[in-house]
């Protein structure tokens, strides 16, 4: 059974369209399990309807036509309850109904699987028999693990399908894919998909402007890939039996005209540029080659793709097309870097959406350093056959919305003209105070990590850094940077922001953050080696550093050094030990740099329930809301399949969060916090009344966050928090923060997705 399904996977994998991909499921099923009938109905998001998309064993005249209500008959039910029926008489059951039209009445047995992805139903996946029977447990489990396995091709396929019936469609649609919030704001454009060198599978469709010269380019593209399979065959030459040896001819073989090379060449000739012509060859062949039954030729796959991939990368080195990007341009990729971002000016970018990627990438981190909206680990989108579509990309909520309706497109385009409407409005108030209503000050610092953020935060008003990635000089070099580098790097950033505080965390690297000449592969590395356990391993990494800080602070004075991932009482011990062994050392060499304030950052559990104890051995608290968010809640945020459960207003973070503002007040020790929650206007009221004395954020949310709190009475807030504090789920929480926004005018920073979708 295990094979079985292993080959009805790849073999739908394989499938280039929706309808086919059912077609597979529906004959694979039915022969697998031996029965007379598998069918599958699928859930129309638009009326809510279970259409029956798909049959082996009833009429297929009727696919498509065929429908039930949610909840109507069997099959309504198992989509209703969400899981599996198998019945051994199906018309003796109260919920039985005859599907007119579609031939199932002379059927008995009856066995539905729900087929779920991301908590929604796709549809339902059904087989049955004219005997009376119930299905076994073996039986049972096979259709449910396919269902499962199964559920993401589908959901990929539909929306893919989808999308392009909506394109010559005016019905109106919210067909959406969910990501994760990388950069907020809303961004509508037309996609413009960039491929990673040599990946066959994320080649883009592409009309050939000069056949002549693709086809010129892939001959050459050929010929280099022949010369090095020659030169590896000749020299394994004396390593291997004539008959090992003989595969690199059958190797070379596949790129000749008679086979896979002439195929190629064809489809260019007939108008496919070439990068688009060998990926389509290629793909189809390994799709064709891992359906077979025998190991070995299941295994020419492997080859096919190697030469792919080796034509590929020379054509890409070839291929010197200029690009035009679309006026207002989304940038989209298998995984986003800052060099593609690069690539384009920056007037043309409307948004970026990455197939992987994290929410605190560098291109997130840049993507909100340049205001552009962003969603990352889109997992879900037909990537190859993205460029040209139209996208809406909803930075707030991590939402896609591919080829929009009109409507939908019309509502969205009225958020974007908000959005760029507020920020005229928010203007003025780069140079005014951040007070209450009734005078109660609260301090706005910037989150930074590159010289660009500079100009730009002071700009908008930043009182001061709250937190500088240091990682990020080391995360852009092949090597560790030398103390003397880093002396340079942190002096230029001190001295920008001179006589404002600049607060310096420690290197913090692992989890999602690796140096690529430093690897940590860790099955779980966000609860292996990183932050502090890190650089005390490597005292010799860590102590460069701290002396590169305090030199860097020699007559500025505005330095403060903030300790990433503390967990233990002895592990600040041992980092403050190291700072005083720093700063006597560079004092002895002739430094005047007096010992600046040190900090902990409060982003574990750990950290929560000692913070009274780490706050008497230091000068500040930081809250790490993004990483205490996803220790809290067992959710890794870059997830796309549980990014939804990673909430800041959880109830059981805001009261984490209170406890850290109070044992900091009870310690008479300053208490700030940094991380998506401090730049949220939505937060700004709660966490100005539990205590936090400064938020740092993103430049771009320092006038929504003063406009906030310039808004509203301090006394209001303290009320509010009241409130919150007693309500037992985020929800509930969020509902009653927007309606006091609302109530003083805020509504523009209300962005939840139910806010203006309903």
């Amino acid at each position: 059974m295990i094979e079985t399904l292993r080959r009805i996977v790849q073999e739908v994998n394989a499938a280039d369209s929706l309808d086919i991909t059912l077609e597979i499921i529906v004959r694979r099923v039915k022969d697998a399990m031996n029965t007379e009938v598998c069918s599958v109905y699928l859930h129309n998001y638009l009326n809510g309807n279970l259409v029956f998309s798909a049959t082996a064993g009833l009429n297929s005249d009727q696919v498509g036509i065929a429908a039930l209500q949610k909840g109507e008959g069997l099959v309504g039910l198992v989509a209703s309850r969400e899981e599996t029926i198998n019945l051994k008489s199906a018309q003796n059951h109260p919920s039985f109904q005859l599907v007119p039209g579609i031939g199932e009445e002379s059927f008995k047995a009856f066995l539905g699987v729900p087929i779920m992805h991301q908590r929604k139903v796709l549809g339902v996946l059904v087989v049955q028999q004219i005997a009376e029977r119930r299905f076994d447990e073996s039986e049972e489990a096979f259709l449910i693990t396919l269902s499962a396995q199964l559920a993401g091709v589908i959901a990929h396929a539909q929306l893919s399908g989808a999308v392009e019936r909506q394109a010559g469609s005016v019905s109106e649609s919210h067909t959406k894919v969910n990501g994760i919030i990388a950069a907020p704001g809303i961004g509508i454009g037309t996609a413009f998909v960039i491929s990673h060198a040599a990946d066959m599978s994320l080649v883009a469709d592409k009309n050939a402007s000069d056949r002549l010269a693709e086809l010129r380019n892939f001959r050459d593209a050929l010929s280099k890939v022949r010369k090095d399979i020659e030169e590896v065959s000749h020299s394994l030459s004396g390593e291997l039996s004539a008959e090992d040896h003989a595969l690199f001819d059958v190797y070379l073989g596949i790129l000749d005209d008679s086979s896979l090379g002439g195929e190629v060449a064809k489809r260019i000739k007939s108008g496919q540029w070439a990068q688009g012509a060998l990926s389509q060859v290629m793909m189809r062949h390994i799709k064709h080659f891992e359906r077979m039954e025998h190991s070995y030729l299941r295994e020419r796959a492997v080859d096919v793709k190697d030469l792919g991939s080796r034509v590929l990368a020379y054509l890409q080195e070839e291929y010197q097309e200029e690009r035009f990007f679309p006026e207002r341009t989304v940038l989209v990729s298998e995984e986003l870097t800052a060099s593609m971002l690069g690539e384009i000016p920056r007037e043309n970018l409307s948004g970026l959406v990455s197939v992987r990627g994290s929410g605190n990438s560098h291109v997130a981190i840049l993507a909100r350093a340049m205001g552009v909206p962003a969603v990352m680990g889109v997992a879900d989108l037909p990537l190859s056959s993205l460029e040209g579509w139209s996208l809406i990309v909803d930075g707030y909520n991590g939402v896609i919305y591919p080829n929009a309706d009109a409507k939908t497109l019309s509502r969205f385009q009225t958020l974007a003209d908000r959005d760029l409407a507020v920020i005229q409005e928010l203007e003025p108030l780069k140079t005014e105070p951040c007070k209450t209503l009734d005078d109660h000050s609260l301090t706005l610092w910037v989150n930074t990590g590159a010289m660009s953020d500079i100009d730009y935060s002071i700009d908008l008003g930043a009182e001061g850094v709250g937190l500088y990635r240091t990682e990020i000089p080391f995360l852009l070099r092949e090597s560790f940077p030398t103390e003397e580098e880093q002396r340079k790097i942190y002096r230029d950033q001190l001295k920008a922001f001179a006589p404002k505080p600049v607060t310096m965390r420690t290197l913090d690297v692992g989890g999602d953050k690796s140096l690529s000449y430093f690897p940590i592969e860790e099955q779980n590395p966000f609860l292996g080696w990183r932050g502090i356990r890190v650089t005390l391993d490597h005292p010799e990494i860590f102590i460069g550093q701290l002396r590169a800080m305090l030199k860097a602070n020699e007559g500025l004075g505005n330095l403060r050094i903030m300790l990433p991932m503390v967990t233990t009482v002895a592990e600040l011990n041992d980092a403050l030990e190291l700072i005083s062994r720093s700063h006597r050392e560079i004092r002895l060499e002739g430094w005047e740099s007096n010992l600046p304030p040190v900090g902990v950052m409060i982003e574990v559990p750990a950290a929560v329930y000692q913070a009274k104890e780490l706050a008497r051995r230091v000068d500040f608290l930081s809250v790490g809301s993004n990483d205490l968010t996803q220790y809290l809640l067992a959710v890794d945020r870059n997830n796309p399949r549980v990014s939804q459960l990673y909430d800041h207003f959880n109830p059981a973070v805001l009261k984490a969060l209170m406890s850290v503002a109070s044992a900091a007040r009870q310690e008479y020790k300053p208490v700030s916090i940094c991380g998506e929650l401090a730049g949220n206007p939505q937060a700004a009221p709660i966490l100005m009344a539990m205590g936090y004395d400064i938020l740092s954020m993103s430049a771009n949310s320092i006038l929504p966050v003063k406009k906030t709190v310039r808004s509203l009475r301090f006394e209001d807030s303290v009320n509010l928090l009241d409130e919150v504090l007693k309500l037992d789920n985020s929800l509930q929480i969020i509902a009653r923060i927007n309606q006091v926004l609302l109530e003083n005018g805020l509504e523009s920073f209300i962005h939840q997705e139910s806010s203006y979708l309903s």
